[in-house]
């Protein structure tokens, strides 16, 4: 079936509370999308953010980013009143995300619909507490000890909570019950409002893709409470950590410093911890992107200590008996891999093993010499997604600027267009008329936004996850002008 959809996560919708919600800009973006004749949603990891402000280091697995949950909502249904949220300055700039000021201020308006809740609690609280007992309760005194420890990770807390002793954990269920259901609290609204979103958005026939990082982040619920999976040591402190090795990108590698798995652990449970993770994820979303694939066949392991990726090694993953496992236990699921980076011809025998679709990136495409297997007429079937970019890379816009002149010599001539300012919308319909079963392209790809629209530079702080998108661009013009190439290369998937 060949289909296309749009990248923009949650966190880029407009609105005039700092950052994108769940609330009528969610609803207009996904009619947007049906009028632009798309079949899909991409976004990223919905997780918690946590320092860095990165989705992809969150401090939980299952949990929902609380920063999502949209206060007119709440007020709708009696938790909040106008002046509890409407007279905060969220932002000075509607165009970008200031993550301290909502670290700042979401949870107390947050904490005030909690206390209206507690009034009179909905019974379909408790179902939702029941429903996910395999994590909530653990998430909720997670939150509720790195409040009451100033924000401080698990591994600066006192002994006993830091080693998840039993005495030390009952205790401080009890002595944060409070605290720990207003965090629960948080998680029910998350949720209620994602499902009604979600809903709304498969009535009109789109699907939502989601991400799912490979590792976790070390301070996290899952790490803290479940040390047995991780590679630690005794003091759980990290004995090696997750990252990339050097390349033609990045002269240092990629330092990521997750923990990484005991593969040998998981797979003596069947690999239990992986199973529940993806079965949530292929409940949340309609179709599932699994980040750095390629770790699943072989990781790359850093020593913990060291500053950046020069030192490390390659292991041996789980590679298909995970997949394997998958199926046996899920059945088919529907799972993008993200096959990019160091690919290697194991890591192409499991990825065609597992059957999912990889990932063709068109910015990498434009080498000179014509060889690139990112170019769409070498592609070798069209189980895979076309992408113009990704949230690592830099817009086309961008790419253009910082292109070399070879490149885009023969980017112009493979794209048939005489003038670099032509070569985003090219780029797009060169991704739509491929033959992959699948294209997406960034929103600011669409709106031909330069590097100031980028998303996230990989390997850095300060600057990334930030961008948002103006509230007028998403206009009727915009949407048909993406429906045209979308019904000319056929991927309209929609009956008119």
């Amino acid at each position: 079936m060949r289909a296309s959809g749009i990248l923009m996560h949650i966190s880029s919708l407009p609105n005039n509370y700092g950052i994108g919600k769940m609330g009528a800009e969610a609803y207009d973006f996904a009619d947007f999308l049906k009028k632009s004749k798309q079949k899909f949603w991409q976004i990223l990891p919905v997780s918690p953010t946590s320092y860095g402000d990165s989705p992809y280091q969150s401090f939980s697995v299952y949990a929902g980013n609380p920063y999502f949950i949209d206060f007119e909502a709440l007020e709708k249904q009696g938790l909040l009143k106008s002046h509890d949220y409407k007279n905060i300055n969220w932002s000075d700039d509607p165009l970008s995300v200031n993550y301290s000021t909502l670290y700042n201020n979401v949870f107390k308006v947050l904490k005030k619909a909690y206390k209206r809740f507690e009034k009179n609690p909905e019974k379909e609280f408790d179902t939702f507490l029941a429903d996910n007992n395999n994590w909530i309760e653990n998430y909720g005194l997670f939150m509720a000890l790195k409040s009451a420890h100033d924000g401080k990770p698990w591994y600066e807390w006192e002994k006993p909570l830091k080693m998840f002793e039993a005495d030390a954990i009952k205790k401080a269920k009890i002595e944060y019950a409070d605290e720990i259901r207003f965090w629960c609290f948080i998680q029910y609204k998350y949720y209620e409002q994602w499902n009604k979103l979600k809903g709304y958005v498969n009535s009109l026939g789109i699907e939502i893709i989601g991400d799912i990082p490979i590792y976790v982040a070390y301070d996290s619920v899952e790490v803290w409470s479940c040390p047995q999976y991780f590679l630690l040591d005794k003091n759980k402190i990290p004995i090696d950590v997750a990252g990339c090795p050097p390349d033609a990108f990045t002269a240092l590698g990629q330092l990521w410093g997750n923990p990484l798995y005991r593969w040998d652990v998981m797979e003596q449970e069947n690999f239990k911890w992986w199973i529940d993770r993806i079965a949530c994820a292929t409940e949340i979303y309609d179709v599932v992107r699994i980040d750095h694939f390629r770790g699943f066949e072989s990781y790359y392991t850093i020593p913990y200590g060291r500053t950046d990726a020069t030192v490390g090694e390659w292991r041996k993953g789980p590679d298909i008996k995970l997949f394997k496992e998958l199926k046996k236990q899920l059945g088919k699921q529907k799972i993008i891999a993200e096959d990019l980076g160091f690919i290697t011809k194991q890591v192409a025998k499991l990825l065609k093993a597992s059957g999912f679709p990889g990932m063709k990136v068109l910015e990498f495409a434009f080498d000179p010499q014509g060889k690139s297997n990112y170019l769409p007429h070498n592609f070798e079937n069209s189980n895979n997604v076309c992408y113009t970019g990704t949230h690592d890379n830099d817009t086309i816009v961008g790419w253009v600027k910082n292109a070399s002149r070879k490149e885009l010599k023969f980017c112009r001539d493979y794209l048939a267009v005489k003038r670099n300012k032509d070569i985003a919308w090219a780029m797009i319909r060169l991704a739509w008329a491929s033959v992959s079963d699948t294209a997406i392209a960034q929103m600011q790809d669409f709106l031909e936004l330069d590097s100031t629209a980028r998303m996230n530079i990989p390997s850095t702080l300060g600057s990334n996850w930030q961008w948002r998108c103006d509230k007028d661009c998403l206009s009727d013009e915009l949407a048909e002008k993406i429906a045209v190439i979308t019904n000319l290369y056929d991927r309209n998937r929609f009956d008119d």
